[in-house]
């Protein structure tokens, strides 16, 4: 499955880099466990925490859409979508001053992607 993969392989790096930021706010405020009540600890927690809700979902059907010999422009069009929706909204919910236009386009490109994921999944298994 080379183009789940692929999609996977980006965005590993973004739930890392979205994991170290947590810890780098947990070292900074001296807080274990928990938000502590540090505003921005929980957003990077959230912000990691959403990705972490989300994604691993979408890859799998990502990856079960791929095994059902889903078309490739499309699989590359739902993994495109998902790593720029992914970034949108960690952009967007990272920001002290949080854009709001960012997280919401991102959580609509996620919610977007699953569902045509999951259409792609049920036809293909469907008409196979």
């Amino acid at each position: 499955m080379p183009v789940t993969a692929l999609y996977a392989g980006l965005l590993a790096p973004l739930f890392i880099f979205l994991a170290f930021r947590v810890i780098d706010a947990r070292r900074g405020a001296q807080i274990a466990i928990g938000d502590g009540g540090n505003k921005d600890l929980l957003r990077r927690m959230r912000v990691h925490a959403n990705f972490a809700e989300y994604v691993p979902l979408a890859v799998i059907l990502l990856g079960l859409a791929e095994s059902l010999k889903t078309d490739s422009r499309l699989l590359h069009a739902l993994g495109a979508a998902l790593v720029l929706a992914r970034l949108s909204h960690a952009w967007g919910v990272s920001q002290p001053k949080e854009n709001l236009r960012f997280r919401q386009a991102g959580m609509a490109t996620t919610f977007t992607m699953i569902i045509v994921a999951a259409l792609a999944c049920l036809f293909g298994a469907l008409w196979r």
